[in-house]
């Protein structure tokens, strides 16, 4: 018998996910699922959402059809969490956004704008909504997926790693407020084989490989473990971290 098998599921615990019709988000959501929590998801489009609440189960998972950085928006999913299920205890902030691709020195301010937007802002707003509706009285956790675009130059990626470095210090500044009653980390992963990441390894993937010393990419359910133990009890002592996804890339950083 396993470590896991003798783990008490989280029932009774429940996880608003963003961004999870699909990819890292629905990992996320799929995972907590199977160990017992419920998940309230969101997302843009309605329909795949909706079918991503089908795939969870009904009766474990809520969908809330909506744009992340829209205000109105976060607080009628934190509003349909705390009505259907009566709390919010943790919170995984992995709604994104990078549209475009090419040099810093040449991006239009109004695109890196809405990626701060959408990858930093949202995350805030979220957190703070979580934090009033059940957090500050009764606990819980925050996960931010950031990414290794964060923490070192990312070559025609720059606006997306400059929002994903502010929400590395984003958790530093919510982890010191909302302590001790709340625990707050990122994970930040390399590239991860979803649709949002495909312009990073498609038709090229032997090569996009190689820096990895794992041999391979990252998977979605990659990340999901990672943010299913931050969310546990397991990791009762760890708050203001940054996890790095990375399948040992940092190790040929030098290379």
């Amino acid at each position: 018998m396993t470590t896991q098998d003798t783990e008490p599921p989280a029932e009774g615990k429940v996880t608003l996910v963003t961004g999870a019709s699909r990819g890292i988000g629905y990992a996320i959501a799929e995972a907590l699922v199977a160990r017992g929590d419920r998940v309230v998801v969101t997302g843009r489009d309605a329909t795949a959402l909706a079918e991503a609440v089908e795939r969870l189960g009904a009766d474990r998972a809520l969908g809330v059809p909506g744009k992340a950085h829209d205000e109105a928006h976060q607080a009628a999913a934190v509003e349909r969490a705390m009505e259907t299920y009566g709390r919010v205890d943790h919170l995984v902030n992995n709604a994104g956004t990078n549209p475009v691709f090419g040099p810093i020195t040449e991006t239009d301010l109004g695109v890196a704008r809405k990626v701060f937007e959408t990858n930093v802002v949202s995350a805030l707003g979220f957190a703070q909504q979580t934090w009033r509706a059940w957090q500050k009285e009764n606990g819980g956790a925050i996960v931010n997926i950031g990414s290794i675009a964060g923490l070192s130059a990312s070559p025609f990626v720059g606006a997306y790693g400059m929002s994903k470095a502010a929400m590395t210090n984003l958790t530093l500044q919510l982890a010191h407020e909302m302590a001790p009653g709340v625990r707050v980390n990122t994970v930040a992963p390399a590239v991860v084989k979803t649709k949002f990441a495909a312009a990073l390894y498609e038709g090229r993937e032997e090569e996009a490989t190689a820096p990895y010393p794992l041999g391979r990419l990252g998977a979605p359910e990659d990340v999901a473990g990672a943010v299913a133990f931050l969310l546990s009890d397991a990791a009762a002592w760890i708050t203001g971290q940054t996890l790095v996804l990375d399948g040992g890339r940092f190790l040929n950083a030098a290379v």
